[in-house]
């Protein structure tokens, strides 16, 4: 998530948002052959043109849709009954940014949802999927399989990743000279933590976001593992923050909006203490929240 420089929040898919499109996109279309493949914004392409990525698209089957960081990947390749079936699947990964989204389309859709089209690759069983995207920040990579594995060997690792235990996170942790809110953002480092959730993470281990991340001992580190872990399985059960842009695969918001206890609430009273929680600019540019009394 973000905020403009005016301080109203916008939305911009982290970890919980696109694995619940991925989940959805997954059961909805997963073994739907492509049929035909039309490029409306070509400006959103990476690693292809629009010929070369309807051409490589046009008769592959959707194997699987998943998720990698703030990354909603499709996997690809030609349908079972072909001898190269068996082949690594290439990859279409969308990174939707600040109002990029894909949704399912039965030929119900509103027109003002097709409004904002880049993309769409049309399915066999008639039904459509869109990529939109209302300022065209977001993108649409075709990768093959090298490609993609040197390209996702450069994110960091998955905070939800049970190999990622609290040694681990800790020895990644206590290496940084960074400012502990930055650490948990660099997706170099943990791959999919946006502004948002690691706001509420730190408000809940009780962590200043600008203490300097190596300061922390292995039982704060480990604390605050486990609230990083716990927020982001919260809002993917609630299927993600809506502010104004983000709506899942079937077009609805997400409703974690409503349990957010830090980030957004400048101003407001802190949920442990009651004092008025600090809003400030000065750790990353970005909008970063806490209690002053709760967070050391």
């Amino acid at each position: 998530m973000a905020t403009s420089a005016g301080g109203k929040r916008r939305d911009l898919p982290e970890l919980p948002e696109t694995e619940t499109i991925a989940r959805d996109l997954d059961a909805m279309v997963c073994g739907a052959t492509i049929v035909g493949v039309d490029v409306l914004k070509a400006d959103v392409l990476r690693e292809a043109d629009a010929a070369g990525f309807a051409e490589a698209l046009n008769g592959l089957a959707i194997a699987r849709v998943w998720r990698r960081a703030k990354l909603i990947v499709l996997d690809v390749r030609p349908e079972a009954s072909r001898a190269d079936a068996t082949e690594p699947p290439w990859r279409v990964v969308v990174q939707p940014r600040f109002t990029g989204g894909i949704v399912v389309d039965d030929g119900s859709l509103s027109d003002a949802d097709r409004a904002y089209v880049a993309v769409t690759l049309r399915l066999h069983d008639g039904r459509a999927l869109h990529y939109r995207d209302v300022r065209r920040l977001g993108t649409v990579a075709l990768m093959s399989p090298e490609r993609f594995t040197k390209y996702s060997h450069a994110l960091g690792a998955e905070p939800l990743d049970p190999q990622l235990g609290d040694a681990e996170f800790s020895g990644l942790v206590r290496e940084s000279r960074q400012a502990i809110k930055v650490f948990l953002m660099d997706q170099k480092r943990l791959a999919g933590v946006g502004n948002i959730y690691a706001n509420e993470a730190l408000w809940l281990a009780g962590i200043d976001p600008s203490r300097e991340a190596r300061t922390l001992s292995e039982q704060e580190s480990a604390a605050l593992r486990a609230h990083l872990c716990a927020v982001l399985t919260a809002s993917i059960a609630a299927r993600g923050t809506s502010f104004r842009d983000y709506r899942d695969a079937r077009g609805e918001r997400g409703a974690f909006v409503e349990q957010l206890a830090a980030y957004g609430r400048a101003g407001e009273p802190c949920l442990a203490c009651g004092r008025r929680l600090v809003g400030t600019h000065a750790i990353d540019g970005r909008s970063s929240v806490f209690c002053s009394h709760c967070q050391r």
